[in-house]
């Protein structure tokens, strides 16, 4: 899946930062709907990553049931917070 791909679809732009708060909310109002309803793990797995990096996303345990996709969630969401501490 294609991040790059997916936020153009959903926010119309692949850099989200440039976005004013009402076309970022819509964006992410297009982006759970269809994460809430796509069946297939590694497509809804972007899904999630795209919300996470937009600060919208539910957590791992609420989003995933399936044990490995809930690890890939956590553990991706880890890295990420590591990433955001050692920036600061």
């Amino acid at each position: 899946m294609d991040l790059d791909a997916i936020s153009h679809h959903f926010f119309g732009t692949t850099d989200i930062d440039t976005l004013d708060p009402t076309a970022l909310a819509a964006g992410r109002d297009r982006l759970s709907l269809a994460f809430g309803t796509e069946r297939e793990p590694g497509r809804r797995f972007a899904l999630w990553a795209v919300l996470r990096a937009t600060g919208e996303a539910p957590a791992p345990h609420l989003a995933f049931k399936d044990p490995r996709e809930l690890r890939a969630a956590e553990l991706y969401a880890s890295v990420l917070r590591q990433s955001e501490t050692s920036e600061d």
